[in-house]
């Protein structure tokens, strides 16, 4: 559905992006991470046609989108950072005065506004945008981008500010859109929502891209599984603890990331007079791989 070809940007003598190629296929969602000042915010306006690449091609359902900016708008639904509203508006108006700028006939649009109101659990009530809180307004923003039932959605920072409770609405949101086949490049802070629901993660670094792949295979490149290891022992036990444990409330908690060391630990809790309550195996977060990775 997406692809991008030799992607750079340049402002001045000033390099944003370098030489970015990636694909997307349909129905998947795909976040792009890295530090500040990565290029995250430049590719995505480069994918929503607000600016143009220095150089490389970027083709969207086949379209290009140098030669064809509004026949591939027409096909995607772009929310930014800071979403802007006309916060004199009503949140009805405000979705019509947009389904217009579609060309959408009347009716489609107050179909969608209701359906979108009640799938984003939106209770204007009458209130003008401006009188609306923060986790309300994302929401509008969101149901905005999705007036016109786009194919693509670009979202930069969906859950940016707002309160646990609404950012996990929006993650959940976001899933339900990918069950219905829309594909979706995001970027967000919180790596760990990115880790839940990205198909395919690509990661920045000063302008271009270290490494792009599924969780297992970033996890398989910069990092290992390890095991925590939760036990209790007698009192008085004089069994060597490996470096690291601890110890909350009656259990003792030790990490070690090889089959070996974990099966002389439990042989040691066992000899020791002890019992392990249960092994879990960890794998390393996304946001470990980005610090690995540096900046």
């Amino acid at each position: 559905m997406i692809e991008a070809t030799h992607l750079s940007k340049r402002y001045g003598e000033v390099t944003a992006l370098h030489d970015i190629s990636f694909s997307c296929t349909e129905g998947s969602i795909l976040g792009i991470i890295g530090h500040n000042g990565a290029g995250k915010t430049t590719l995505l306006k480069i994918l929503a046609g607000l600016i143009a690449p220095t150089s490389g091609t970027l083709t969207i359902n086949g379209l290009d989108v140098l030669a064809d900016p509004m026949l591939v708008k027409q096909q995607l639904g772009y929310l930014p950072e800071e979403s802007r509203l006309y916060e004199t508006m009503f949140v009805q108006d405000y979705l019509r005065f947009f389904g217009e700028i579609y060309s959408l006939d009347r009716a489609v649009i107050n179909v969608r506004s209701d359906l979108l109101l009640t799938q984003l659990s939106l209770h204007p009530e009458g209130k003008q945008i401006g009188n609306l809180s923060k986790g309300m307004k994302r929401k509008v923003a969101i149901a905005r981008s999705l007036i016109h039932d786009p194919s693509l959605l670009i979202y930069d920072e969906p859950g940016s500010g707002l309160d646990p409770m609404t950012g996990r609405f929006i993650i959940e949101y976001l899933k339900g859109l990918r069950s219905q086949g829309k594909t979706i490049i995001l970027s967000a802070h919180n790596l760990y929502q990115v880790e839940e629901i990205c198909d395919v993660v690509m990661i920045l670094r000063r302008g271009e891209v270290v490494i792009e792949g599924t969780m297992t295979e970033l996890r398989e490149r910069f990092g290992s599984i390890r095991y925590e290891v939760w036990f209790t022992l007698p009192e008085g036990s004089l069994m060597e603890m490996p470096s690291g444990t601890e110890r909350s409330g009656h259990l003792w908690m030790a990490t070690v990331t090889a089959v070996s060391d974990l099966n002389e630990l439990t042989g040691s809790v066992s000899e020791h007079g002890g019992i392990v309550e249960r092994i879990e195996s960890k794998y390393p977060s996304l946001e470990e791989i980005l610090v690995k990775i540096g900046k």
